[in-house]
């Protein structure tokens, strides 16, 4: 696989392309989870190719939410902070704020097997408020969620970006998620970028032929 991404910072970037096309594999290398045979990746204008996932500016999401099921809502989210849990008051404060601003105020005891598939993807998004690192990393965390439970989900994502600026980058096979919070476009084919550009214009019958030919289109000269 051969990747050449440029990212803007500070924006959402969707990830699209079929399966097999290295969509969480070029997640993975950002993340440090895979370490490229040759290249290099920049975050910042820092080159952190040799460092580890611990040591990045970068937080991940997964589609199973990475939950511990012995552990509790309110820990679960403190791992982002401390992972030993040796938590401080002001981090226990932050930790109930990021609940709260989720949606899970009063669930902090619960634990994962209680709460339902869009509560537990909540507790992954608290988590990434309170780790504060300015690339989060979204490898499609939604895909099993109902329509309403997914618009909710990407409602936060948005809020959570505004707020705080981070650059996200997100895998998807559903247009509509791209559309609702990414204004930018990378269509992966054979282990490659072939297409990027705006959104709005690469699902524009303007696009790019290889998306056209994923969605079933034939994008017109």
């Amino acid at each position: 696989m051969i990747f050449d991404l440029n990212v803007p910072a500070g924006q959402v970037l969707a990830l699209m392309g079929p399966s097999g096309s290295g969509k969480s594999t070029l997640l993975s290398l950002i993340a440090g989870f895979e370490t490229p045979r040759s290249g290099r990746i920049l975050i910042g204008g820092r080159d952190v190719t040799a460092l580890s996932p611990a040591a990045r500016p970068v937080t991940m999401v997964f589609q199973e939410n990475n939950l511990f099921a012995h552990l509790d809502v309110a820990a679960n989210v403190g791992l982002g902070r401390a992972p030993n849990l040796r938590l401080t008051e002001s981090d226990h404060v932050d930790v109930a704020a990021a609940l709260a601003q989720v949606g899970l105020a009063g669930k902090e005891k619960r634990l994962p097997r209680e709460l339902s598939g869009g509560e537990r993807q909540r507790v992954a998004l608290a988590r990434v408020f309170v780790r504060n690192r300015p690339v989060l990393l979204l490898d499609e965390p939604f895909a099993s969620l109902g329509p309403a439970l997914r618009q909710d989900m990407l409602a936060i994502v948005a809020d959570l970006q505004r707020k705080t600026g981070m650059t996200v980058v997100m895998v998807t096979h559903n247009p509509d998620d791209a559309r609702a919070i990414a204004p930018h476009l990378a269509f992966l084919e054979h282990g490659q970028v072939v297409e990027t550009g705006a959104t709005d214009h690469m699902f524009s019958h303007k696009g790019g032929a290889a998306l056209g030919r994923y969605l079933g289109d034939t994008p017109s000269k």
